[in-house]
Order: C-alpha cells, then sequence, then structure tokens
C-alpha cells in the first residue's frame, strides 16, 4: 500500500496553522478564527505545493495544560502527530515575536528526531522583521518567512520541503513501493566479446541472441523477459563498449549510445570481464560510468571455467576494483561461465541483494541516531576557527540512496569529511557497494546571501 509523506504543522494558538494547512489543502477544510483553540482534533487531508504531494496535518496550538485537561489531550495528539511525521513546520507570529510559550515548544523540539523547518507567519512587511531576527535564538535554523493568508513565501518553504519528503512513494514501513514486485531489471554490459549475449542466452536455455567469436555482433539494446527461481527479469544485452578513440564508426556511435542508455534504464548493471584478459582501464570506465548514474554494480568475471591461475586472478581484480573505484568499495565481484552456466545462481543472487540494498530507506530516527554518534566520534573541523555545526540528516530519496545535509556553513565542509560520511553510510548502514549521494544544504537566511547546495 502506498502511502505519502506525512508534515505536521505545530505552533502555539492562533499563529496561522489553520490557515496555512488550508492553503497546502487548496481549499478551507480547517476552521478558521481569530480565536485561539479553535482546532481541537488533528485534521489530515493531502496536501500540494507545486510538484510536491504530502500529507498535511493541522494539529491543535499547543499549550503548556495539565496532561489530563482538554488541552493537555489536545497537547499529546500534537505529540503523537510530531512523533509520527516525517517533517514538522514549526509555526510561530513573525509580527508579535516570540513568546515563553514559542521557546518551550522550540526546547521539545529540539530533543525530536524529527526534521523541523521553523516558520515565521504574517511576514509581510517591515513589522515582521524584530520577530524573524529574534527567533534565530531557538536554535532550530533560519526562519522561513511567510504569509499563509496571501501565499507569500511558499517558493522558500518549497526548497526546505523538497530535499526532506520528494520521493516517489512510500510503503507502510517506510519503503518506497515503486516496482516492488517488479521484475529486475538487469542490463548486461561490458567490452566487446566478453560474452553478454553468451550468459544471456546460457540464462534463457535458449538461443535468443546471435553469438559468435566476431566482435560487435550486438548492436540494439534487447531486453528479454526471463524468471530466475520465481522471480521475474528482465535482461538487457548491450552493444560491446570499446574505448572512445577506437569507436569511428556512425553506426557503432549509436550502438554504445543506445547501451549507455540502457544503463539509464536499468536498476543493476552486470560488467562482464573476460577472464583471459583480466580488468582493464576501459572496464573501470565503464564500471565508473554506472556508479555516476547512480546504478547498483556487479561485477562478474566470465571464462572461468578456462582461467588460469583463478585464486591470483580472482583476488588480483579485487584488489584492482578496490583502487580503481575508491569512491565505492565492496562492489559485488563474482566467476562465472557464460558456457557452461557455473556461477549463475551466484550472480544473480548478488544482483538481487544489491537492488535491495539500493532500493534501501533509512528511518530519519535511525539515521540520526547513527549521525549524532558519527560526528560525535569525528567531530567536523572549524575552519579559519569558525564551527561547522552539522544540525541533522535526512534520506530524499532512494533508488540511489540519497540523503541531505543540514547545518550552517556546510559549504566549507571538506572532501574528506563529506567521505568519512559517505563511508559511514555504507558501511554502518547496510548500503555496502552501492552508490551514495549526499547533499548539503543550510536553510535560506532572507537576510543573508543564501543557502548552500552541494
Amino acid at each position: 500500500m502506498v502511502r505519502l509523506p506525512v508534515i505536521a504543522i505545530i505552533g502555539r494558538p492562533n499563529v496561522g496553522k489553520s490557515t496555512l494547512f488550508n492553503r497546502l489543502v487548496g481549499k478551507k477544510l480547517a476552521l478558521v478564527d481569530d480565536r485561539p483553540g479553535v482546532t481541537r482534533d488533528r485534521r489530515e487531508a493531502e496536501g500540494h505545493l507545486f510538484d510536491l504531494d504530502f500529507k498535511i496535518i493541522d494539529t491543535a496550538g499547543y499549550e503548556d495544560e495539565d496532561p489530563k485537561s482538554l488541552p493537555g489531550r489536545m497537547r499529546q495528539q500534537t505529540e503523537r502527530a510530531i512523533s509520527d511525521a516525517d517533517v514538522a513546520l514549526f509555526m510561530f507570529d513573525a509580527r508579535v515575536g516570540l513568546t515563553p510559550l514559542d521557546e518551550e515548544i522550540a526546547r521539545w523540539l529540539r530533543g525530536t528526531e524529527t526534521p523541523i523547518i521553523l516558520v515565521g507567519n504574517k511576514a509581510e512587511g517591515r513589522a515582521a522583521e524584530p520577530g524573524l531576527y529574534e527567533s534565530y535564538k531557538l536554535g532550530l535554523g533560519d526562519p522561513v518567512p511567510l504569509s499563509a493568508e496571501h501565499g507569500e513565501g511558499m517558493a522558500d518553504l518549497f526548497q526546505l520541503l523538497q530535499p526532506l519528503i520528494e520521493t516517489d512513494a512510500f510503503g507502510e514501513d517506510g519503503e518506497e513501493t515503486e516496482d516492488e514486485g517488479g521484475p529486475l531489471k538487469l542490463a548486461i554490459v561490458g567490452r566487446p566479446n566478453a560474452g553478454k549475449s553468451t550468459l544471456i542466452n546460457r540464462m534463457l536455455d535458449d538461443d535468443r541472441l546471435i553469438t559468435g567469436p566476431e566482435a560487435g555482433i550486438t548492436r540494439d539494446s534487447i531486453a528479454v523477459p526471463w524468471e530466475w527461481q520465481g522471480r521475474p527479469v528482465e535482461l538487457i544485452d548491450t552493444a560491446g563498449m570499446r574505448k572512445r578513440a577506437k569507436v569511428q564508426d556512425k553506426l557503432e556511435k549509436l550502438s554504445v549510445a543506445d547501451g549507455l542508455r540502457a544503463v539509464d534504464f536499468a536498476e543493476v548493471v552486470v560488467l562482464l570481464l573476460d577472464a583471459t584478459l583480466g580488468l582493464e582501464v576501459q572496464d573501470l570506465k565503464i564500471a565508473d560510468r554506472v556508479l555516476e548514474e547512480g546504478r547498483a554494480l556487479v561485477i562478474a568475471i566470465n571464462k572461468w571455467d578456462i582461467a588460469a591461475d583463478k585464486k591470483a586472478l580472482f583476488e588480483g581484480i579485487g584488489t584492482a576494483l578496490d583502487e580503481g573505484l575508491a569512491q565505492v568499495r565492496g562492489v559485488p565481484l563474482v566467476a562465472i561461465s557464460a558456457v557452461s552456466g557455473k556461477g549463475i545462481d551466484d550472480l544473480m543472487e548478488a544482483a538481487f541483494t544489491v537492488r535491495d540494498a539500493w532500493s534501501k530507506r533509512v528511518t530519519t530516527g535511525e539515521l540520526n541516531r547513527w549521525f549524532r554518534d558519527a560526528v560525535e566520534r569525528n567531530p567536523p573541523p572549524a575552519p579559519k576557527g569558525k564551527r561547522i555545526k552539522l544540525r541533522y540528516m535526512t534520506q530524499a530519496r532512494n533508488r540511489p540512496p540519497s540523503f541531505v545535509l543540514f547545518g550552517s556553513r556546510v559549504d566549507k565542509l571538506p572532501m574528506s569529511y563529506q567521505r568519512y560520511l559517505l563511508n559511514g553510510i555504507r558501511n554502518d548502514l547496510g548500503f555496502g557497494g552501492i552508490p551514495v549521494r549526499l547533499t548539503m544544504r543550510s536553510p535560506k537566511n532572507p537576510y543573508g546571501n543564501g543557502g548552500n547546495d552541494q
């Protein structure tokens, strides 16, 4: 079952939460009045902001009351909504400025694991500027100035929401459900005459594709349905990829381009090596292209049945891959024979395993527990004595896994520290040899020079 990402709006009474709820929903579902306490139960509806789709929750005004009282029970509903949300919008009245209750809510929110976006409502005109400046002391980052009533500031809100919730679909357990149960899209790539078509024919147990000793027989990328141990697979054969300098024929250029498009279409790419030739620079270039496109990769050494000194060959290729693909260590390596079929089950097992990792989604709570530990073990540097403050991290999407790191001065974060975080994500959170992406972002300061996106 598909569920939308969830956004909860929280704040003290009468700051405009229901007005923003109605604007995001696109119609007046929530009652709006100048009197505080109009909203009591959580109200939920589908919301939209430009091309983002989500479920929006309007919560009761957060009040400091006895838990057994009506306001206290309303507060408990609000707390539950925040814990269930993927993102929370903490709204305050920018014209009034901060109140003691705003500060109390902020203290509570800083202890939650839900990503928080600070929203200063009623920010039209200069009267709101003192309240926006004052809000920095809440420790929740830069405020988004907006007017829920007039629709001002929605573009800035969109920029902060997009990396936190943009995804195709979520399942009930938080896993993306796009293509769930669909066939594994498996592309076979490699240099000419590595045995790609022979391998697919062996998998199909049929001479479905033309094979032979001549290099370059395959021109078009051919997709063939198959089933492995009851699991559907779509096999994609591609043209051999030679060094660019050697590709002169126009038809071969088109064939290689078609093969690269097949990589874009695939979920998992098998790079087929020739055991009699070993690992060459062109193989590493192909592998690097696959990883740059964000696809899961498996390396298969073909013609294993005729290879000499198998142990030394396997270990040598593994070492060369770790050195040549230093940005992604641990790419699965299997030995096969396309002629005899030996090792095909190992290859398919590896392909399904890396697709699972490629599709993996880590909960915000688990991710930020790991993130806090990682930062405590190795705090970020302080360039020129100015501290870089890393606030929290979220997984923006999967397929490939993509993460967003929020903090101040993140544009100064060295590449070595970014690699430290990426390696930790792969090693500690179960992504292994999967391409993982990391974007850094500072919430936009309306009075500064803007945020950073790397």
